[in-house]
């Protein structure tokens, strides 16, 4: 029987915690920090944006963590047209530091070393597998809808021993448009991994994209998706990173919840051959 995701609803809705806002610019690296206001060794986690979108693009998501009592920094860098994958993962880590190390908020708030983990949507979301390979500070990783990256992310895959969470398109949400194979990042994921599927969901439609962006077909923002999606990571990362037991079916290959179903085996490694040719173990 497969476990049910039961606390997705309550997972949708924002959290307890007064959420405040801060600057990375102080450090010397571009982006926001999204804190509950006050806690001790609280989960932290680095976000990856998708290409030509910015840290702006992701505020209610980066909000929801928060109030959750997750700490979320994120880079705003690598916006361009052209962007450097590997520096961007840089970036990443660079922001896994920088989360270890200081006190946030009003002084109220501080992060665990050992409670961070690494997230990121589309191009961020294979940035961030670059930047987890051989990371002991990490202690899990989530990619939702990962798009491709040089160096592959798929390659980075096969030596992620860490817990992976992948977020993958809905194959009737037009995902033949999404510039990746989140189900060959899944399938050849070293480690222990969990792949979802979101009823309607692909890579334009997580980020909060404004009017402008989906009049030039750089976006096609759906709440229903965006909601949750968040509710995911929210689950995942507070089981994974905070070790809440209630939570444990967030990390649960076969979970199925409302709007989400899970695809293992078999299915998987079709889904995964069929975006690559027929070879699944082939980047894309």
């Amino acid at each position: 029987m497969s476990a049910n995701l039961k606390k997705l609803s309550d997972l949708s809705h924002r959290g307890p915690h007064r959420v405040l806002e801060g600057d990375l610019g102080y450090t010397g690296l571009p982006g926001k920090v999204y804190t509950p206001e006050e806690g001790s060794n609280l989960p932290a986690v680095a976000f990856g944006h998708d290409w030509m979108r910015h840290v702006s693009d992701y505020h209610e998501t980066f909000r929801h963590l928060a109030s959750w009592g997750i700490v979320v920094a994120s880079p705003d860098t690598e916006t361009g047209f052209n962007p450097d994958h590997a520096g961007f993962a840089a970036d990443l880590e660079t922001t896994l530091q920088i989360l270890a190390g200081v006190r946030l908020g009003n002084g109220n708030a501080t992060v665990s070393p050992g409670k961070l983990g690494i997230a990121g949507h589309g191009m961020g979301g294979g940035a961030a597998l670059l930047a987890a390979v051989n990371n002991e500070k990490l202690a899990a990783v989530a990619a939702v809808y990962p798009a491709a990256t040089a160096p592959s992310a798929v390659e980075a895959a096969r030596n992620l021993f860490l817990p992976g969470m992948v977020i993958g398109a809905d194959e009737d949400a037009d995902a033949m448009f999404d510039p990746g194979n989140p189900a060959a990042i899944a399938f050849n994921w070293a480690g222990e991994v969990v792949y979802r599927v979101v009823k309607k969901g692909n890579q334009r439609s997580f980020a909060e994209d404004g009017l402008p962006k989906r009049l030039i077909g750089l976006g096609s923002p759906q709440r229903k998706v965006q909601t949750t999606v968040r509710a995911l990571l929210t689950g995942y990362f507070l089981h994974q990173l905070a070790g809440e037991r209630k939570y444990s079916d967030f990390s649960a290959p076969d979970a199925t919840g409302k709007s989400v179903t899970s695809v293992t085996g078999e299915e998987l490694a079709q889904r995964a051959g069929l975006a690559t040719g027929g070879n699944p173990l082939s980047p894309r």
